[in-house]
């Protein structure tokens, strides 16, 4: 367990700072704008508004979040955008679970392994 002067800071880079808006249809999904700002919350016009886009998917297994990043200029062009942004995190996601299920199931627990025990082996 880390001790208190173990323990790194926590704290916000204050030349990475954005506002953030939120908006929703209340039913498929979040629309985000990430304004940036200045440590003393002034626009930063140097650097460019985020778009992020988050939306729940139901699943035999239970609700799958997507958070994804959207690539446009503008409200409208967000909007626009958000659905084939949503779709690219969907395959990216499920593709991750592809690989992670290859990867279980070709692990190989031999005896000896510290793996048993997370299994319940030996207890």
């Amino acid at each position: 367990m880390a001790t208190d002067t173990e323990m790194q800071e926590i704290r916000l880079d204050s030349s990475r700072l954005y506002r953030e808006e939120s908006y929703t249809d209340r039913r498929m999904g979040t629309l985000r704008k990430l304004s940036p700002v200045h440590a003393d919350g002034s626009d930063d016009p140097s650097r460019d508004v985020l778009w992020e886009g988050s939306t729940s998917l139901l699943t035999p297994a239970g609700t799958l979040p997507l958070n994804f990043e959207i690539e446009a200029d503008n409200f409208s062009s967000a909007l626009e955008h958000f659905p084939a942004a949503a779709k690219e995190a969907l395959e990216r996601t499920m593709e991750e679970l592809q690989e992670l299920r290859r990867e279980s199931s070709s692990s190989i627990i031999t005896p000896g392994s510290s793996d048993l025990g997370k299994l319940g082996a030996g207890r």
